[in-house]
């Protein structure tokens, strides 16, 4: 009888952690999504500089060449790259934010709340900032200062980083306890680098600004050949927690009484987030509030809090704000390149003010 009540109880508490969802309303959107998103993938192919014509883009993509020997060159070198490393580093951003989101049960979480982007902030400033001195010397003795020397510095400043905060993790139990830290080790590394800023050179200083602007076209197939398997693992990673970030958003007591071992599932999201965080920081710069905006308009969007299907919505969704940021910011049909954090800032601002006063309750966003 026991046995039988236990029993009872356990399926009460997996139907509320994991409600069924209803695919025929709830997965439409993702459709929508994905033709929307391969939509303006053609789009950015399109628009630039030069106009090329959809059929010259669907012909070089299939294998053949355009009416022009030209536009075979930039939809394939510039703006093929480009548009990849849009989509990929807008999905890592939005699971990552959309993970932190619910890891911290704080509507304001995002992708860089530990400290990953200042950790690779940090990493670029020695390399840019100490260019010329000892530290710029043997990197360049090492060879890194070609395409992937701020790529490379970065990763290693992000991945410490994520080091640092997952042994923190594995010692400390309390979520709020980690937040804490990880953003007082985000104010400490940003100490660290006003310091090198104010004792560098103006042109050194105007570098690194450069790159704190982030862009989606500065990866090269090279990069791209690491840089997307990298995105990948950690977007399969995310998807494989749906149940365990589902089990999460009821509160870690409740979690533990369903069996969840919160401690496997922490180093877990926070490894997952490191890695898309820090790949996407290291590759195209700090973009900001992609990871924030994301999971709240398609929470809104789908109307649950389900992340077997927020993680697929999301992905999509991080994509098409990625492409269109980018495609704003290259403003086609003009030389002129606005920052992308500026265009990403617009985008999400408005976006995260509009659920906000629509939901009227942001709490209500993370209620199964």
């Amino acid at each position: 009888m026991a046995n039988n009540s236990l029993n009872i109880a356990n399926s009460q508490s997996n139907s509320l952690t994991m409600p069924r969802l209803n695919l025929g309303i709830r997965w439409l959107p993702i459709v929508g999504m994905a033709v929307g998103l391969l939509a303006i993938f053609l789009l950015v192919l399109m628009m630039g500089s030069v106009r090329i014509p959809i059929a010259d883009i669907v012909a070089v993509l299939l294998g053949g060449e355009a009416s022009k020997d030209s536009w075979t060159t930039i939809i394939l070198q510039v703006r093929l790259p480009k548009a990849l490393t849009a989509v990929l580093a807008g999905s890592a951003l939005g699971i990552s934010g959309l993970m932190m989101q619910t890891f911290f049960r704080n509507p304001l979480a995002g992708p860089f709340i530990l400290g990953i982007s200042s950790g690779a902030s940090l990493g670029v400033a020695l390399v840019v900032l100490s260019a010329g001195t000892i530290g710029g010397v043997v990197i360049a003795g090492f060879g890194l200062l070609g395409d992937f020397a701020l790529a490379i510095s970065a990763g290693a400043g992000a991945g410490l980083t994520m080091l640092i905060v997952l042994l923190i993790a594995h010692q400390i139990r309390n979520s709020m306890t980690l937040l804490i830290l990880g953003l007082m080790f985000g104010y400490f590394t940003s100490a660290i680098v006003s310091l090198l800023l104010y004792f560098a050179v103006p042109e050194r200083i105007q570098s690194y600004i450069r790159w704190t602007f982030g862009t989606f076209s500065g990866t090269t197939w090279n990069q791209i050949t690491i840089f997307a398997p990298l995105v990948i693992i950690g977007l399969i990673g995310a998807m494989s927690l749906s149940k365990t970030l589902n089990a999460l958003l009821l509160g870690e007591t409740y979690a533990k009484t369903m069996g969840l071992n919160i401690n496997r599932a922490r180093i877990a999201i926070i490894g997952f987030t490191a890695i898309l965080a820090g790949t996407v920081t290291a590759f195209c710069g700090p973009i900001g509030f992609i990871g924030i905006a994301v999971p709240h308009l398609c929470r809104s969007l789908l109307g649950t809090s389900d992340h077997r299907a927020l993680i697929p919505a999301t992905v999509l969704m991080g994509g098409i704000v990625a492409l269109c940021a980018s495609l704003i910011a290259e403003m086609p049909g003009n030389q002129i390149t606005l920052p992308l954090n500026a265009v990403t800032s617009l985008i999400g601002a408005p976006v995260v003010i509009w659920v906000i006063l629509r939901r009227r309750n942001l709490n209500k966003s993370f209620a199964l």
